[in-house]
């Protein structure tokens, strides 16, 4: 037996040659361009790219809440790129951009909210996993009352993470949710889903156009251009990481590098795109 084929990571979400494009009357919008991806399990990926590349649209294709035209995703070895398996859908949990909290719920109501839906409020084990989440994203439990209008932004994203987290997703998607906030809480948010992935063992799949959130957070960096991942970056940088990482020579030598790669990815789709047309 080849034992390094057998001890080859095993990728966990695969894309290949999704395609989608959006149209209104006689005008079409080609966003998913043949696109091919895969994210290696127990890993954070990164989509990393300008406003309007696709990146969220093709972390909602994953998530099944877009159909693409024509390609392949796999989760898990399931095909779920016009259906998919319920199975695989309770494994799966979406952060959006927006903390998406419910404002007549408080925190603790939010967070259990997935949980309650599927009938496993009850089980105490999922109860005090919850318990241990809100701990873990910062909340003490004075704060477990409180409605979202008593929160700050950033308290609001955490009980997003800690919503997501309550149901022990194999996979996390993540569209830019510390987008809106400043550059310490951001920090501080980045260095949370590194505790939340080294605890929970859990695979992400994160969109961002912050190129120094990429390069602390990922394992990879794939970067997206006009629709398709136009080159894949292995960050080289050991975990756990911490904030000394950031203010690092190494790390600002990688910062130019990555910088390099989103500039020369989006010139190489243009001429690939003028060869076509």
């Amino acid at each position: 037996m080849n034992t390094d084929l057998q001890n080859e990571p095993k990728s966990l979400i695969e894309c290949q040659d999704v395609s989608l494009a959006f149209r209104n009357g006689k005008a079409t919008q080609q966003v998913l361009r043949a696109l091919n991806l895969k994210v290696t399990e127990g890993q954070i990926v990164t989509l990393l790219g300008p406003s309007g590349c696709g990146k969220s649209t093709l972390l909602r294709v994953i998530a099944g809440l877009i159909d693409c035209d024509s390609g392949s995703v796999t989760i898990r070895g399931s095909d779920v790129s016009k259906k998919m398996p319920m199975k695989v859908r309770h494994e799966i949990s979406f952060v959006f951009q927006e903390s998406a909290l419910l404002p007549w719920r408080t925190v603790w109501q939010n967070v259990v909210l997935p949980l309650e839906i599927r009938g496993q409020l009850h089980e105490g084990s999922c109860r005090s996993r919850c318990e241990e989440l809100l701990e873990i994203v910062g909340f003490a439990k004075s704060d477990w009352n409180k409605l979202p209008s008593q929160l700050s932004g950033g308290m609001k994203m955490r009980a997003s993470i800690a919503r997501a987290m309550s149901t022990s997703p194999k996979v996390l998607l993540l569209d830019e949710p510390f987008a809106a906030l400043d550059d310490i809480l951001r920090s501080k948010l980045n260095d949370l889903l590194l505790t939340i992935s080294a605890q929970r063992q859990c695979t992400m799949l994160f969109v961002t156009h912050n190129i120094a959130e990429a390069i602390y957070l990922s394992n990879q960096i794939a970067i997206m251009s006009r629709g398709m991942i136009a080159q894949t970056l292995d960050v080289p940088f050991a975990f756990p990481r911490n904030e000394k990482l950031r203010s690092s020579s190494q790390f600002a030598a990688y910062y130019g590098i990555v910088a390099e790669g989103l500039i020369a990815s989006a010139q190489a789709t243009q001429a690939i795109e003028k060869e076509i047309a």
